[in-house]
């Protein structure tokens, strides 16, 4: 029997494929010096534990010069990782059987000199309820949204080890949760373009 194509895989690439033609778009008419600013995930691990499952990982990139500017004038940029396990099933498409997302609010404080970094699983509001780690300077902060380390992303049961199962992991800047008016300046424009993309098969120790 003929086997379905893989959605997971399908949609990541289209999903990158499409932010390389909105980013083209806007290159149409941007000075030539605008660039795309494509991240790499340099490292992606999964474990399963006691605790449940487990993903580290490593997100290479540098953030784009109106992205800083706008962090150096106090604007918080928000950032979000997602990881979803996928089980495959050769008579139908593959089965989502966990999915996690980790938002990132990085601010600047200009009377401090400081940087704040806020983790949540849901969206952070502009008011930034959340509790964050701070950071003296804007290298260490960066480097704490880009690592991930020990993030639960399902329960240990929710994953077979025995079973054949994908790992997706995504990691964007969100320019949606920006005040309006870097919203409509943002959206589709190849400077403010951060994207990560990496699939793997999932490589589980049975516990």
């Amino acid at each position: 029997m003929h086997r379905p194509s893989r959605r997971p895989e399908r949609t990541l690439f289209i999903a990158w494929l499409c932010a390389l033609l909105v980013a083209g778009a806007g290159l149409a008419w941007r000075p030539a010096s605008a660039q795309v600013h494509m991240a790499e995930v340099t490292q992606l691990q999964v474990e399963r534990n006691d605790e449940g499952v487990l993903l580290s990982a490593a997100v290479r990139f540098e953030l784009p010069q109106v992205v800083d500017d706008a962090l150096a004038k106090g604007i918080p940029m928000y950032f979000v990782a997602e990881a979803a396990i996928y089980r495959d099933r050769w008579y139908w498409y593959d089965k989502r059987v966990a999915f996690a997302t980790r938002h990132m609010r990085l601010s600047y404080q200009p009377l401090t000199r400081r940087w704040r970094l806020q983790v949540s699983s849901s969206p952070i509001g502009h008011s930034g309820l959340v509790l964050g780690q701070m950071f003296d300077s804007r290298d260490e902060a960066l480097a704490a949204v880009q690592r991930v380390s020990g993030w639960r992303i399902a329960d240990a049961s929710a994953v077979d080890p025995d079973a054949i199962q994908t790992i997706d992991f995504r990691f964007r800047l969100d320019v949606s949760q920006l005040p309006r008016p870097f919203q409509i300046g943002a959206v589709g424009q190849a400077e403010w373009i951060i994207l990560a993309v990496r699939t793997q098969r999932l490589m589980l120790d049975p516990k």
